[in-house]
């Protein structure tokens, strides 16, 4: 699958991003949701910080789920999320055109 990146403006909270998008003549919509998570916020002590994105996003909204793990910093890590429709969505779209 190919990318493109789109700059976000860096804002506090949750951004929720909707992207309406054209390809070969199809329009789609695909929503999108970047938060940046703390690592201080993890209830497991733990070296793996993977144990700690879990623990971080166990209980989050079952609608979404996570589609990108962003640079992680000494204090954060940024998540993009999207919809699961959406994913279920998009890997239709590529059956369909393969």
């Amino acid at each position: 699958m190919l990318n493109l990146a789109i700059p976000i403006p860096n804002i506090p909270g949750p951004q929720d991003i909707e992207i309406e998008m054209s390809m070969n003549g199809t329009r789609k919509k695909v929503h999108y949701r970047v938060e940046v998570f703390q690592w201080e916020d993890c209830k497991v002590v733990t070296d793996n910080r993977v144990d700690c994105i879990r623990d971080l996003v166990q209980e989050y909204n079952e609608e979404w789920m996570i589609y990108h793990i962003g640079m992680p910093t000494d204090n954060y890590v940024p998540l993009t999320f999207i919809k699961k429709d959406d994913w279920a969505a998009q890997h239709e779209w590529l059956w369909k055109s393969a």
